[in-house]
């Protein structure tokens, strides 16, 4: 017998989901890059522009897109190194920002730039252009900054500014 009611349970469930819009982006390419520059449009199918209406009072808005051209290979993804790059441990797929995932969904929080009548423009989005946009929603951090623990990430962006990560 299981030691839980879900131990040794294996459940697939088929979902089926209706993108809302489009990004468009300068990013044309599957590619690892700094996204936090990058300047992009959501692009909302007109039945869903009406939603947007009080979005524009927040700072950052949480992306759900679905990572279209993601090919995951449990082989070469589920532990890896982060962006390839020898100088990063080897990781799980969930302890990454990867986009070559199981299931294929993106989740960020970007920064809103603004709000019009197709959609909106955001900052720092990791989407290509053409991905599929499921959902948008306002970010609320209830996280306080002192209790925020960011795991390898923090030495990575510290090896970054010593000029020690490429």
């Amino acid at each position: 017998m299981a030691n839980s009611p879900r131990e040794g349970f294996v459940h697939e469930t088929e979902l089926m989901v209706r993108a809302i819009g489009r990004v468009e982006s300068p990013v044309q390419g599957t590619v690892d890059c700094d996204w936090g520059p990058v300047e992009s449009r959501i692009v909302l199918d007109p039945q869903y522009r009406p939603g947007l209406q009080g979005l524009d009072d927040f700072s950052h808005v949480v992306v759900v897109t679905y990572l279209h051209l993601a090919a995951f290979d449990a082989a070469r993804h589920l532990v890896r190194r982060p962006r390839g790059l020898a100088t990063m441990p080897e990781l799980g797929v969930f302890a990454q920002r990867a986009k070559d995932r199981p299931n294929p969904l993106g989740i960020t929080v970007v920064r809103l730039l603004g709000v019009a009548s197709y959609g909106v423009t955001v900052q720092g989005l990791d989407a290509i252009d053409g991905t599929p946009v499921l959902d948008l929603k306002p970010y609320l951090s209830g996280v306080p900054e002192e209790k925020l623990r960011r795991g390898w990430l923090a030495d990575a962006e510290a090896r970054r500014a010593r000029g020690m990560l490429s």
